[in-house]
């Protein structure tokens, strides 16, 4: 072989450029053998016409080489290109001799060429660390060495290190640091370095694990500063008084030591004793005076009361007669002021008789009935008229006998139709405002305490309403007829709309309105399920409506159809929550639709019942929102001050709930509520407190910020999840607090307050929030809760339900109303104009712009020549 690779040599290729060295384009590289696995080496060099490598000295068979040719598409020079095999048998049969290296020897006609020797080593990675890291406890802000020297290994293993499994980062913590020994240094310890340390080792080969290396860092107590000294303990003489001290400053932990000392500390007092007074000597009597009487006096100065002490008790002035009652004067003129006391009373008497008389005259002469027109007619413009009211010779109004004694409307019924006795609400059967006749027909009243606790008891005795509140701040009810009504419970954006013609002429319903608080109702959520909106009551369940309701409510929901898929929940009699509507897909039933709004959704049901909005979320981009809202007491008696934020979901219930919360803690709100969009990341909140004057406050706090977990939000059944920011002012007489607090999900955007606050001022809540006294009544009944009044409205269905020429009817309604998406489920019920209407009126009451609405009409009115006109003469 030798010989003939010898010949090979001596015989270069024809056509090989004269004059020139070969050079190469490519040279063996050091490589690892990895297990069993050859490694393969190549070089490539122009101009050659031969190739060969050369292992530890030894030519390499011609049979072992791979030969490659081509040419050099810039000099037009043949390239050759040759590579091998090495095995780690070749490798390990003179192991421990010297390392294996292999060379390339090109060949040209002008002479040869060597390559740089490529090493070829066999990978390996030892088991045992040849020194590990040990537990150990430190003082918090103390440095700490964990020494790691990794197993031996070719090539050489490469060190990181875990904390709690999860890796260590230098570039992403200042604090840490990793020598070129491996060792890893944290410069001050923290609490949140209390974790397991492990030293992970690597290279080609293998992976290799310390032991684990428990670190504690514990924090020595020390002591607050003393308190006050307390009142001495006796109220007379000589006792004691104290002060004392806790060791929380800082508090103990993980093992550190307790404060050294006394947290006692007592000295004596003396308080002076109260002396009670008491009288000196009567003096002697006087001269018998004009009047037949003498007198004497005495003094409390024997002693004088001092010292909290009691006065004398008695008369310090006597008088007596002293001609032994032989002597007496009868006062002036006292049988002419009886006779003038007499007199003035008589003449009172009469004068109230008097009057009696002159009002009952009045009352009878005017025939003043005390009825109150109905004045729900509207100019063209829809804006209301006042209308004076109705007198005996007008009789064509309904009317209607106010009880000046109560302030809101409350009706008493049964939870059944009535059909038989007389019924409470006179009202006729045909038009709203037919004649009515000569009569008086008066709406009875009753009082709403004594109602709304009967009617409460009535609900109590059904197993159904068991779970219903005992009050009414969450409550709303009222008893209704066919002319519909509203319920609300004020500061939540709850209402239920019963619309006209909902309740069967005849009927006589009481409906309720309740909002569950999330911990009386259990709703199983599954998955990545969320709740969205609050859990709501509305019925009896069993009452038969001709026309859908509408229940509006808040939400939290960031909603997109490719991020979300929600769905309407509801609970049936036995307990159990069944889905009845997903939002977006078809409607399988025409007994429930949800139309989804901004922050609110408005549920048209003909069944009432307890609802419930939930969501699971399909990607990761989906999102909630939540409200952000700070708390601080009203007053600073102490040193301590405690800053409350609040994360919650963002519907007007919940923060009601937390404001009332608030008041009956003495906290004041901070600022106005932020919103935080919270996505389904699976990562938690994280609430930190920064830039706070170190010289006038310090942070109680012994970690860097608090978290809430993910799940606990993300749920939405935890309405009211707040963290704590403890604050010690370091003199009683600062007042001002400058700092901001930061709220963010990891790996996610945040939100940032900025406090400015004094907390000697007693600062009052936020204008923002309406008082529940300005919201109006929960129970409306009749025209009084709609803002269309009745007629106007029957003429606007009368002339849009018809298919009208041009498209003018309620389908071109519907599109300038932006309610054009909701066709098919309008075009479903008799009447579709009542239900774009109903709508409306769920939407905009009770600010609604009834202008606006007038003018869309009237836009549609002129796409057809033959749809009316509502004008003045018309009303």
């Amino acid at each position: 072989a030798g010989a003939q690779q010898s010949a090979t040599v001596a015989n270069p290729v024809s056509g090989a450029s004269p004059d020139l060295l070969p050079h190469f384009q490519l040279e063996p590289e050091d490589v690892y053998i990895v297990k069993n696995k050859a490694v393969s080496l190549a070089c490539r060099a122009t101009p050659a016409t031969q190739i060969y490598f050369k292992c530890n000295g030894e030519w390499v068979h011609q049979g072992d080489h791979v030969t490659q040719h081509s040419t050099d598409r810039g000099t037009g020079l043949p390239v050759m290109e040759v590579r091998i095999e090495v095995t780690r048998q070749q490798v390990e049969k003179i192991f421990g001799l010297e390392e294996y290296w292999c060379q390339c020897v090109a060949w040209s006609s002008s002479g040869t060429t060597k390559s740089q020797k490529a090493f070829v080593r066999i990978a390996y990675l030892r088991k045992n660390f040849e020194q590990e890291p040990t537990a150990r406890e430190v003082s918090i802000e103390q440095g700490i060495v964990l020494p790691c020297r990794p197993p031996e290994g070719i090539p050489p293993a490469e060190v990181e290190w875990l904390r709690n499994e999860e890796l260590v980062d230098p570039a992403l913590d200042a604090n840490v640091y990793v020598t070129p020994e491996h060792s890893l240094v944290l410069r001050q310890a923290r609490l949140a370095d209390t974790a397991n340390y492990t030293c992970v080792a690597k290279n080609i080969v293998a992976r290799r694990r310390s032991a684990s290396a428990a670190i504690t860092v514990y924090v020595n107590g020390g002591w607050s500063t003393w308190t006050q000294w307390s009142g001495c303990s006796t109220s007379c003489g000589r006792g004691w008084q104290k002060r004392s001290r806790t060791c929380t400053n800082p508090t103990p932990l993980n093992g550190g030591a307790f404060c050294e000392g006394q947290n006692v500390q007592k000295t004596a007092c003396t308080t002076l004793c109260p002396v009670d007074g008491a009288w000196s000597e009567w003096s002697k009597w006087s001269v018998c005076g004009a009047e037949c009487t003498h007198w004497r006096s005495r003094e409390c100065s024997e002693p004088a009361p001092r010292n909290g002490g009691r006065d004398c008790h008695g008369p310090e002035l006597d008088t007596r007669n002293c001609t032994s009652e032989l002597c007496s004067h009868a006062a002036p003129g006292a049988e002419d002021v009886a006779l003038y006391v007499g007199l003035v009373a008589v003449a009172v008497c009469l004068v109230l008789l008097l009057l009696v008389g002159v009002l009952v005259y009045c009352r009878k002469k005017g025939g003043l009935d005390s009825d109150v027109a109905d004045s729900s007619i509207l100019t063209a413009g829809f804006q209301p008229v006042s209308i004076k009211p109705s007198k005996a010779d007008n009789p064509s109004l309904l009317t209607i006998q106010p009880d000046l004694s109560t302030a809101t409307m409350t009706y008493q019924g049964s939870l059944c139709p009535r059909q038989d006795g007389p019924a409470k609400l006179q009202l006729p059967n045909g038009h709203l405002l037919s004649p009515l006749g000569a009569g008086r027909h008066t709406l009875h009243h009753s009082s709403p305490v004594a109602e709304g606790a009967d009617f409460v008891a009535r609900l109590s005795t059904q197993s159904y309403f068991r779970s219903l509140p005992r009050g009414t701040t969450n409550m709303a009810y009222g008893t209704f007829n066919f002319l519909g009504g509203r319920l609300m419970i004020p500061n939540t954006g709850i209402s239920l709309l019963i619309p006209p013609d909902a309740i069967p002429r005849g009927k006589i319903y009481e409906v309720y309105l309740t909002l569950h608080k999330q911990e009386e109702v259990r709703l199983p959520l599954a998955g990545c399920q969320t709740l969205l909106s609050p859990i709501v009551s509305c019925g009896p369940p069993g009452v038969l409506l001709t026309r859908p309701a509408i229940l509006a409510m808040g939400h939290c929901v960031e909603a997109s159809a490719e991020n979300w898929s929600i769905r309407l929940k509801k609970q049936s009699c036995e307990g159990t929550w069944e889905d009845v509507l997903q939002l977006g897909a078809e409607p399988c039933t025409e007994l429930y639709y949800c139309q989804l709004e901004a922050q609110a959704c408005y549920v048209f049901t003909e069944q009432l019942g307890r609802f419930a909005l939930v969501g699971e979320s399909l990607s990761m981009a989906a999102s909630k929102r939540l409200k952000l809202v700070l708390f601080a007491p009203a007053a600073c008696p102490s040193l301590e001050y405690n800053i409350r934020v609040y994360c919650l979901s963002d519907t007007q219930d919940v923060l009601k709930e937390v404001i009332q919360l608030e008041k009956q803690l003495g906290g004041q709100l901070i600022g106005a509520p932020r919103v935080l969009h919270f996505k389904d990341s699976y990562h938690n909140l994280r609430l930190s407190i920064h830039d706070m004057p170190s010289s006038l406050w310090k942070s109680k706090l012994l970690a860097s910020y608090q978290e809430i977990p993910f799940y606990h939000i993300w749920s939405g059944l935890q309405p009211f999840l707040h963290c704590t920011f403890t604050l010690e002012r370091l003199s009683p007489s600062t007042c001002e607090l400058a700092c901001k607090i930061w709220v963010w999900q990891v790996e996610g955007d945040g939100q940032s307050f900025t406090v400015n606050f004094n907390i000697a001022k007693d600062t009052r809540f936020s204008d923002w929030l309406v008082p529940d006294s300005e919201v109006g009544a929960p129970a409306l009944v009749g025209p009084s809760a709609f803002k269309i009044p009745f007629l106007i409205r029957q003429k606007i269905i009368s002339s849009l339900d018809p298919p009208g020429t041009r498209g003018a009817d309620w389908r071109t309604l519907a599109q300038k109303l932006n309610l054009d998406s909701h066709l098919s489920f309008f075009a479903s019920k008799p009447s579709p104009t009542a239900m774009i209407l109903n709508l409306w009126e769920a939407r905009h009451f009770p600010n609604g712009n009834l202008s606006q609405l007038a003018a869309a009409v009237a836009e549609v009115g002129k796409q057809d020549g033959a749809l009316f006109a509502v004008s003045e003469a018309e009303c």
